[in-house]
């Protein structure tokens, strides 16, 4: 991984909630991979946009795989057959909510506040606005619905990603960097400081 989406715990300001309620965040947030802007995330566009964060060839490659492969089928549209090349198209992307969530995406894709503080409030013990990996660990148990295998591995995997990637050097994963997770702008942020850091001015 690169050093320059170590640390990526101190985002710009996120936005504010009344304007994320009230649009799908979600597909802002799942955008950021649509490479050409077409309305869908193809595997190499996931692979490239987790590169241009500062991800490594392997762990670029294992969430490609892992998201497309695991979220196309419930975004085809209706008419539309499957495709080996695992298509993910976004204007559909609320239908892969899954259970064990934080619950901060409601059914539509749209931010929900309450549940946002719920998170630090509820399991942010050590610091209030930041979460330890041991705190982390616990939230994701206590999301677990019962029987959801499909949903705790999801949850799992989203988290420590996320965890991987943006805590900052004494391993707190801030409230602001999570914050800009679900409204769509933290990959933004790292890819323009890996772009910057390897003076490379394009997007990947």
């Amino acid at each position: 991984m690169d050093a320059a989406a170590q640390g990526s715990s101190s985002p710009q300001m996120a936005r504010p909630d009344d304007d994320m309620e009230n649009e799908n965040v979600l597909m802002k947030h799942v955008s950021f991979f649509d490479i050409n802007n077409d309305g869908i995330v193809y595997p190499w566009e996931t692979f490239q946009g987790f590169r241009s964060i500062g991800c490594g060839l392997l762990l670029s490659t294992i969430s490609a795989l892992f998201i497309n492969i695991g979220l196309s089928r419930k975004t085809i549209p209706v008419g539309k057959k499957s495709s080996l090349l695992f298509p993910i198209y976004i204007e559909n992307i609320n239908k892969c909510k899954h259970g064990s969530d934080s619950g901060v995406y409601d059914s539509e894709g749209r931010f929900v506040p309450a549940k946002f503080e719920e998170i630090f409030s509820k399991h942010a013990v050590t610091h209030h606005d930041a979460l330890t990996g041991k705190e982390l660990n616990n939230m994701l148990k206590a999301n677990r619905e019962a029987k959801d295998y499909g949903g705790w591995v999801a949850s799992w995997t989203e988290w420590e990603i996320l965890y991987y990637l943006c805590k900052d050097e004494n391993k707190l994963l801030h409230k602001e960097t999570v914050r800009a997770v679900y409204d769509g702008t933290l990959f933004h942020q790292m890819a323009k400081k890996k772009r910057s850091s390897t003076g490379d001015n394009k997007r990947n």
